[in-house]
């Protein structure tokens, strides 16, 4: 009755069923490792960018020090400066359609950095969906074979239930295994990035107020 017998045991659907439900824990587990170093560790240095932002006396001197950073409020950042420098490239400035450029191009650098981050985390969606159901089939389709062994055998003894049923409810175990930890690390990691998403459109919000500050000045 160990796990390792019970998969020997199993017949060819309900051990297609245990590996494809183990293969899919593993992939579940290697993106939330990675995503979660991922998100940890941009969480620190954009702490560490809008600190140095703040400190800037010349955002041009900044932009060219740190503004090609593969960071998500350098990528905020390099999209406000490109649309100031194309708004103001000519002798006359639009004050208020570059205010409003300048709100488009930042908000939807935020959105793309946003789209960036939360890739594969619909897999952990799909798995935590559908790794119950799929369990779910292994254990009907085991009960389906212990019922045929009890016609066979002509014999209702546990002995010869057991074995059947055992594997159909390994099934499903490995099922829940993979399951819950991708449910659990999508709401988690989906928090995470809702938290990036909002300090992302406030480190946005306050350069394009400087922005606009510095159209008011130039006029």
């Amino acid at each position: 009755m160990s796990p390792v017998a019970l998969f020997m045991q199993a017949d060819i659907v309900v051990k297609s069923v245990m590996i494809g439900l183990i293969l899919a824990s593993i992939w579940t587990w290697a993106i939330i490792i990675s995503h979660a170093w991922r998100i940890r560790r941009i969480n620190r240095e954009d702490a560490r960018f809008e600190q140095e932002f703040a400190r800037a006396d010349d955002m041009d001197d900044f932009y060219s020090l740190r503004g090609k950073e593969d960071l998500p409020s350098a990528k905020v950042f390099a999209a406000g400066i490109g649309e100031w420098r194309r708004s103001t490239a000519g002798k006359v400035v639009d004050k208020e359609g570059a205010r409003s450029r300048l709100a488009t191009a930042m908000h939807s650098a935020v959105a793309a950095e946003t789209d960036r981050l939360a890739e594969r985390l619909n897999i952990l969606a799909t798995i935590g969906s559908v790794a119950p159901f799929v369990g779910l089939f292994g254990t009907v389709w085991g009960i389906m074979r212990s019922f045929s062994d009890i016609a066979g055998a002509n014999n209702t003894s546990l002995a010869v239930v057991a074995p059947g049923i055992a594997e159909a409810l390994f099934a499903t175990a490995i099922g829940l295994f993979a399951a819950i930890p991708a449910v659990i690390a999508y709401n988690r990691m989906s928090f995470g990035i809702n938290r990036i998403e909002a300090r992302l459109s406030r480190f946005a919000d306050g350069f394009h107020g400087a922005l606009s500050r510095e159209l008011e000045r130039e006029g």
